[in-house]
C-alpha cells in the first residue's frame, strides 16, 4: 500500500536525513515523500542535503520538495549579489548577507566550497527558486510556515507560506483540511499531541534538529499520513 511521508526542516544535516529515509522509512517508488523546506543553513552540509533530495528525484522516487524561508532568503541574496554593480543592490546585498550569516549561512558556503554566495553553482539556486510553495492533499495542506487566513484566498500570499509564525486557522477556507508545517521548532510532547488528536487544526513537525542541550528538541521527525505513524531520527551530524 502506498505510504505518504512528510519530513520538515532538514537544515544541512545530511547524515540525519539520509538515515531517516534509507534506514527507517525505506520508501518504495510507489510511496510519496514530502519535504517541507529549509534544506540549507545551520547544519554542516546543505549541498549534500540538496544533492540527496535531487538524487531521489533523479532515481524516480515520488518526491515533492516545498520551498522554505531559508531557500527564499538564499535565492534573494544570490540575486542581490549578481546585481551588486548597482550601488543600491550592493548595500541591500551586504545587509542581507550579514543577516544570512547570522542564521547559519556560513556552513552553507563551506559545503559548496565557496566564500561568496555568487559562486554557488547556479543550478542549485534555480532548483531552490523553482520549488513550489505548498501542496494540497485530500485531507491535508502541506506548507513550510503557514497560510494567511486574513486573505479570502489563503493560497495567494506566498510570503506568508514561507515566513508566517502566528496565525488563526479558518479551516473552511481550505476545505476543512489540516495544515502540516515546520518552520517553528516545537518540543516532542506538542508534536505527539497534535499528531494523535484530530482536534488540532495543524501539526507542526519541526523539532529543531539544530537545537542541542534542550529537553524534547534536537530530532528530525517524519509522519506517515495514512497511519499517522511518527518516526524519529536523532541528529547524527553533531
Amino acid at each position: 500500500m502506498r505510504k505518504q511521508w512528510v519530513i520538515p526542516d532538514i537544515h544541512g544535516y545530511v547524515k540525519t536525513v539520509t538515515s531517516l529515509i534509507n534506514e527507517i522509512i525505506r520508501p518504495t517508488r510507489y510511496d510519496e515523500l514530502y519535504f517541507l523546506g529549509d534544506y540549507v543553513d545551520r547544519g554542516p552540509d546543505s549541498k549534500g542535503v540538496i544533492d540527496f533530495i535531487r538524487s531521489l528525484q533523479n532515481d524516480e522516487y515520488n518526491v515533492t520538495a516545498i520551498k522554505g524561508n531559508h531557500e527564499d532568503f538564499m535565492v534573494e541574496l544570490y540575486d542581490a549579489e549578481m546585481k551588486s554593480k548597482n550601488s543600491w543592490w550592493h548595500r541591500f546585498g551586504n545587509k542581507k548577507q550579514k543577516s544570512w550569516l547570522e542564521i547559519g549561512g556560513k556552513p552553507t558556503l563551506t559545503s559548496f566550497g565557496v566564500q561568496h554566495i555568487r559562486d554557488v553553482p547556479s543550478d542549485y539556486i534555480e532548483w531552490m527558486r523553482n520549488l513550489p510553495h505548498y501542496k494540497e492533499l485530500d485531507n491535508f495542506v502541506l506548507v513550510h510556515a503557514g497560510l494567511n487566513f486574513k486573505n479570502e484566498n489563503p493560497f495567494e500570499d506566498q510570503r506568508s507560506m514561507l515566513w508566517l509564525r502566528d496565525y488563526e486557522i479558518k479551516a473552511e477556507k481550505i476545505g476543512g483540511r489540516r495544515i502540516i508545517h515546520g518552520h517553528v521548532p516545537v518540543n516532542m510532547e506538542l508534536i505527539t499531541m497534535a499528531v494523535n488528536s484530530a482536534a488540532y487544526k495543524f501539526i507542526d513537525l519541526d523539532n529543531g534538529p539544530y537545537i542541542s542541550g534542550k529537553m524534547g528538541f534536537g530530532n528530525m521527525v517524519a509522519l506517515e499520513l495514512g497511519s499517522m505513524e511518527m518516526v524519529i531520527q536523532y541528529n547524527m551530524d553533531v
